[in-house]
């Protein structure tokens, strides 16, 4: 069913202006981290940083591995400010809601957002401890009509009908697998395809085989949203999965996934992908003329 939530410009532009009252910084690019991969935040310096429970309009992260943390800061000579935990459609969020923080960081003046995220592989390629840089997405529940943009569209915002066929930013990806090259870790490095399902549960076999036919490399429970009104907005958008597991595709394997294990693995690489963003960072143009806010 669609939500009938609705959220007005007025209600983004009270969360942003709170926010830039209580801090100096003014963010050029906006970090939303994935199960595990919080410590991205770590990299900032000269931090200001809020709980979600402090921030109006703010909804909650429930999930083990999302700390619940806004952070601003400097890393690399740009303003950044970092999602420590996103917001999730199976935690009983709207998508309204869900997707609320993207909002109100173009309201910030934020230009660029990546997000990150935890996926399971379906490609056979790609193993536990891979970066997947995406390339598309499938949103699944978008196609099914629960879509962040449903309802009256905000003008002020965007155009009624988005398109969605560049929405990560090609740049970007290329950029991505150069610096991947010089940190000698391109063997774990590969572009794809990720999906995006309603979750909580992870994928029975059956859905595993349907993902795998329609040519998705990576399945996760989050991202697409946010991708969609970032783009919505004229956010640039880059996007990366850590890959933390195997998707079961066949009744003989006895393997199963459990969240535990995804936050193994993002602590294993967080130090591989923590210097890949970083370095990304400090190679994007920023246009430091001119404020992109609405």
């Amino acid at each position: 069913m669609h939500s009938k939530e609705q959220i007005s410009h007025d209600e983004y532009q009270k969360t942003a202006d709170w926010l830039l009252s209580q801090t100096k910084h003014r963010p050029q690019v906006a970090i939303i981290c994935g199960s595990g991969l919080g410590m991205l935040a770590d990299t900032l310096k000269c931090q200001d940083s809020f709980n979600y429970s402090d921030i109006p309009g703010f909804p909650q992260s429930t999930v083990q591995g999302h700390a619940g943390r806004l952070v601003f800061g400097e890393l690399k000579g740009k303003t950044c400010v970092c999602m420590q935990g996103r917001f999730h459609m199976y935690e009983g969020h709207s998508l309204c809601k869900t997707t609320f923080p993207v909002r109100v960081f173009k309201l910030l003046g934020v230009q660029t957002l990546i997000v990150t995220n935890a996926a399971g592989s379906l490609a056979d390629g790609l193993q536990p401890g891979d970066i997947m840089i995406i390339k598309d997405h499938i949103n699944f529940p978008g196609l099914a009509g629960l879509n962040p943009l449903c309802g009256p569209n905000n003008d002020k915002f965007g155009p009624r009908f988005p398109a969605m066929s560049g929405c990560y930013d090609k740049g970007l990806c290329c950029i991505a697998m150069e610096i991947a090259k010089e940190l000698g870790v391109a063997s774990l490095i590969q572009d794809g395809v990720y999906a995006m399902v309603g979750g909580p549960n992870f994928e029975s076999i059956a859905e595993a085989r349907l993902l795998h036919r329609l040519g998705v490399d990576a399945v996760g429970m989050s991202t697409a949203p946010e991708v969609v009104v970032a783009t919505h907005c004229g956010l640039r958008v880059f996007g990366l999965s850590l890959i933390t597991n195997k998707v079961v595709k066949s009744y003989e394997d006895c393997d199963s996934v459990n969240h535990e294990g995804v936050l193994e693995v993002g602590r294993l690489r967080s130090n591989t992908v923590q210097q890949l963003v970083t370095e990304l960072i400090s190679r994007m143009d920023i246009n430091n003329n001119t404020n992109d806010a609405v």
